[in-house]
C-alpha cells in the first residue's frame, strides 16, 4: 500500500515497471534479489519524475535523470549504490526504447558515477591454512552433540576456499551436485549460469566426513536434498553460514572475515600461484574479465607492503 506522502505511479508507468521486471526474469535471467533491487530503483526514479509533473516515460530527459541522481547523492548514498541505481535506470530505459515506449534513450548521455574501488579482504596463505586447520581440529575434537555443526563448518569453509564459490551458490547446492571421486561441484551462478568447479583433497576429505557422520544426524523425512542441512533439517541459510565463519575466524585467531572473503582469498592465491586470469575467471564465474583482474591488484598491493616493510630505503 502506497504511503500518503508517496505519489502513486500512473497506470502506464506502473505497467512498464511490471513488464520490465518480467523481462529481467525471462530474458536476462536475473535473480529475485537483483529484480527487486532494479524494480525499487526504477520505481524511485519514476516517483521522482511524477513529483516533478511528469506522467509519461517519453517526458523523462537527461535533466530528470541528473536531478534524481543528485537527490540520491544528497542523501549520502555511497558511490557504489549510486552506480547501481544508475545501472538499473539505464537498463530500464534501454529496454523501454527497444520496446518502443520512448522515442529516444536519455540515459546514453548520463555520466557514470565514479566508484572508488576498494581492494577485497584477503587472508594470507598462512592465515587461510590456520583457519582451515582450526575447522578440522574443531571437527575432530567435537563431542557427539556438537559434531554435525563442526563437520558442517569444516566442509563449508574448505569448499568456500577450495573452490572459490559464492556462499549463496554453496548453500543452494544439493548432494547430487558434488562429485567426490572427480572432486567437482556444480553450482548455479549469477544470471542462471551453471558452472562446474574443481576442489582439492582437503575439501573432499571434509565433505566426505560431513556426508558420512554429520548430515545423517540432521536429515529428516521432509529434509530437502541440500548438501548442507541446518540444525532443524532444512537447507542451511546464508546468514547462519556467515555467523559460523565469523566464529571460526575468531577461534582461529585470524582477521575477522565473511564467507565471501574466502572466495577473494582463493582467487588471489590462485593468481599468486601462477594460474592465468582466464582460468580463474571460469572458476569464479565472472562474466567480465575485469572483475577477475582486481585480484591482480590485491597481489601487487601485498607485494608492495612486503617491500616497504623489508627495505628500509623503500
Amino acid at each position: 500500500m502506497t504511503s500518503p506522502d508517496v505519489p502513486p505511479l500512473p497506470t502506464a508507468l506502473a505497467d512498464a515497471v511490471d513488464s520490465f521486471t518480467r523481462h529481467l526474469a525471462a530474458q536476462r535471467g536475473h535473480s529475485a534479489h537483483t529484480r527487486r533491487a532494479y524494480r525499487a530503483d526504477v520505481t524511485g526514479l519514476l516517483r521522482y519524475a511524477v513529483r516533478h509533473g511528469i506522467s509519461g516515460l517519453d517526458e523523462i530527459d537527461l535533466g530528470v535523470l541528473r536531478g534524481w541522481l543528485g537527490t540520491q547523492a544528497d542523501r549520502g548514498l555511497s558511490r557504489a549504490t549510486l552506480a547501481r541505481r544508475s545501472a538499473a535506470v539505464r537498463a530500464f530505459l534501454r529496454w523501454a526504447h527497444r520496446e518502443g515506449l520512448i522515442s529516444s534513450d536519455p540515459s546514453v548521455r548520463l555520466a557514470n558515477p565514479r566508484i572508488s574501488r576498494t581492494l577485497p579482504t584477503v587472508l594470507s596463505t598462512e592465515a587461510a591454512a590456520q583457519l582451515l586447520d582450526t575447522a578440522r581440529q574443531l571437527a575432530e575434537e567435537a563431542e557427539a552433540g556438537e559434531l554435525p555443526t563442526a563437520l558442517r563448518v569444516w566442509a563449508a569453509a574448505e569448499l568456500l576456499y577450495g573452490s572459490g564459490v559464492r556462499i549463496g551458490e554453496l548453500v543452494a547446492c544439493d548432494v547430487r551436485d558434488v562429485d567426490l571421486r572427480e572432486r567437482l561441484v556444480r553450482v548455479l551462478g549469477k544470471g542462471g549460469r551453471e558452472r562446474v568447479v574443481p576442489f582439492g583433497v582437503p575439501a573432499a576429505r571434509a565433505v566426505t566426513a560431513w556426508l558420512a557422520r554429520g548430515r545423517p544426524e540432521l536429515d529428516r523425512a521432509d529434509s530437502p536434498p541440500a548438501l548442507l542441512l541446518g540444525d532443524r533439517g532444512g537447507r542451511w541459510g546464508q546468514r547462519q553460514a556467515r555467523e559460523h565463519v565469523h566464529r571460526l575466524a575468531a577461534a582461529a585467531g585470524v582477521d575477522d572475515i565473511a564467507p565471501h572473503d574466502l572466495r577473494h582469498s582463493a582467487a588471489t592465491h590462485l593468481l599468486a600461484g601462477g594460474s592465468d586470469l582466464r582460468s580463474v575467471q571460469e572458476v569464479l564465474g565472472h562474466a567480465d574479465l575485469g572483475t577477475t583482474q582486481r585480484y591482480t591488484h590485491v597481489d601487487a598491493e601485498r607485494l608492495q607492503q612486503v617491500f616497504r616493510q623489508a627495505f628500509p630505503r623503500a
